[in-house]
This record gives C-alpha cells, structure tokens and sequence, in this order.
C-alpha cells in the first residue's frame, strides 16, 4: 500500500494502460502541459502521437474520439463538466446510441474524464456536477470515484471497457489523499464498497459525499447511532442490490449527492428502494443533495448549496425521530 494523491492516481492509471495497450492515447485541451496535474509526464513518456493537444472546440474532438475508437483505438479525453454541454450532439446522438443503432456491429471504447471544480468560487458557467442528466441517457456508463484507489482501478476498467464511458472526477477529491495498493487492479462496474458497517441507518453517498459522510458517521457514533455507508462507485451500472440489502437491515436511508437534487442520482437510488424495498422501510427516506438553484459566485454563498455533514446528521436524526 503506497498514500496517493487523487490526482496521482489518475496519472498512474494512465500510463500503465498507455503501457499496456498502444491503442491508448489521451487528447484534451492543454494536455501537454498538465494543467491539473492528471497529465504529467506523459508527453515526454508516450511522444505527441500518442498525447494530443486539441483546439477549444469539444465538439470537433469528441466527435474525433469517438471516430478513433470505431476503428479500434481507444482514446481518453480530458475535460471538464462545464465544457460537456458545446459536444451533447457528439455525446447523445452519436457515442450513447452508434452501437445500438448499428445492431452493434460498432464498438466505442472511448473515456471521457470529465472533472468537476465546484465548492471554489468557480460559478455557475463552471460548477456543474452533471451525472445525473447522461445517467438518463441508455449507452454510457457512469463512473464516481469516491478515493484514489477507486479512482485508479475503476479508470484502468472504463479504459479496457467496449463502451463509451464517462468518469466523473470530483475536484474536490484532487488533493485528498488514501491509499492504493501496489499494482492497483482494475476495479469491475457494477460493485459498490461499503465504507462503513452499521446497523441503524444506511447512507448511500456519491463522490465527494462519501468523505462527508464518513465524518457524519464519526459524529453520530458519539450519539449511539450506528451508521452504514455505502458508496456505490459506478452509477451505470448500479450496484443497487448492496443497497437494498443494507436498508433491508437498517430499515433507514439517507442519501447524499451532490448533485442539484431534482431528478438526481438521489432520486433514482430513492425511487429504487422505494419500489423494490418499501417494507424494508421504517421511516422516510432522506436526500441531502446540492439545493436546486445556480452555483452562486461568492463563497459564503455556495457554501450553503452543497451537502455538509451537518446536513447529513441532521437528516440520519429524521429517519430516528
């Protein structure tokens, strides 16, 4: 086990798959340069066939992408949320749906890395945290590393992965740091990890949530209430059998996302358990996700938007009272 950096982990997991596979090769806006860090080295490793730096049009260089991975390369994009909107023609009418309308004949195993800088006073243009609106369109799979560990191990699967994948690297986590073990394996889709057991209430955190939870946890351990907290890693696909065993013996939910909370990965997990493990339920379930309005500029506003662990522990107390 070696302490990592988030931002480490991502670089580690793209050399050793550009090293694995010569197929593989990134491209994104001032890549070269590691601007956020994710990047560095890799020019001076791999060479500028393999390390490409693109105009600022997302449009054109998603579409060159997904183009490259039909033909058997398996390119990985670096981007932030913000710029995803300018290529949802490239995005939604193209990755998302060639497979399906080609009677999948075509293969897309392309990655976008799309990081999310929200909670720093980037407002509203630039703090989008838009998991939930490409978990509504069927084709992609929807990736929320949580620590470095998943980030390293779930980024080598969406890279080995057949299908168009999008990886949403929460800035906030850039600098955490945890560990990762020596020759970190890729990590399967579809398998939540459990944080934390517990036996009163279930937390189903995303991202960020997940630290913010464990230190809720910490907390309310001090008030005798034993909190379970799951993180389920990917949201397409959904490990959502791990979370209905857990609110099965908890018989409480709170999920914490920090998404805007309408129609958000909150309210598909609480729809879920809803249906499939109402009688599991003995109180209401709770969302503690980002309030439904822009990301304010000034700090001591958008503060008040996201989820905190204040705000978690106040929603575990309503599913007791």
């Amino acid at each position: 086990m070696a302490q990592t950096v988030f931002v480490e982990a991502i670089n580690q997991a793209l050399i050793e798959e550009m090293e694995r596979d010569e197929n593989v090769f990134v491209m994104g806006e001032d890549i070269r340069r590691a601007v956020y860090g994710a990047t560095a080295e890799l020019m001076d490793r791999f060479g500028e066939k393999r390390v490409l730096d693109t105009p600022l049009s997302e449009n054109g260089f998603f579409g060159a992408a997904i183009g490259a991975s039909l033909v058997g390369m398996r390119p990985v994009v670096e981007t932030l949320t913000s710029f995803m909107w300018v290529a949802m023609d490239q995005l939604i009418s193209q990755a998302a749906k060639m497979r399906y309308m080609f009677g999948g004949q075509a293969t897309l195993p392309v990655v976008f890395r799309a990081t999310m800088f929200y909670g720093g006073g980037s407002a509203a243009h630039h703090s989008d945290r838009s998991y939930p609106m490409f978990m509504n369109m069927p084709g992609l799979k929807i990736i929320v590393p949580s620590n470095p560990a998943d980030m390293k191990g779930l980024l080598k699967q969406s890279i080995r992965d057949n299908d168009p994948c999008i990886v949403f690297e929460d800035g906030t986590l850039f600098g955490s740091r945890g560990e990762v073990p020596d020759g970190q394996e890729a990590i399967p889709f579809g398998q939540a990890r459990k944080f934390r057991e517990g036996s009163d209430v279930t937390i189903v955190a995303i991202a960020g949530g997940v630290g913010q939870s464990e230190q809720a946890a910490d907390d309310l351990s001090n008030e005798g209430i034993s909190v379970e907290v799951i993180d389920p890693r990917t949201l397409v696909p959904l490990d959502k059998q791990a979370i209905l065993d857990s609110v099965e013996k908890t018989g409480r939910l709170v999920i914490v996302d920090p998404a805007h909370k309408v129609c958000s990965a909150a309210s598909e997990i609480a729809s879920i358990v809803s249906q499939e493990g109402f009688w599991s339920l003995q109180a209401p379930i709770q969302k503690v996700a980002a309030e439904q309005v822009h990301i304010p500029f000034t700090p001591a506003l958008e503060s008040l938007v996201y989820p905190n662990p204040d705000k978690i522990k106040d929603a575990v107390r309503a599913t007791l009272e």
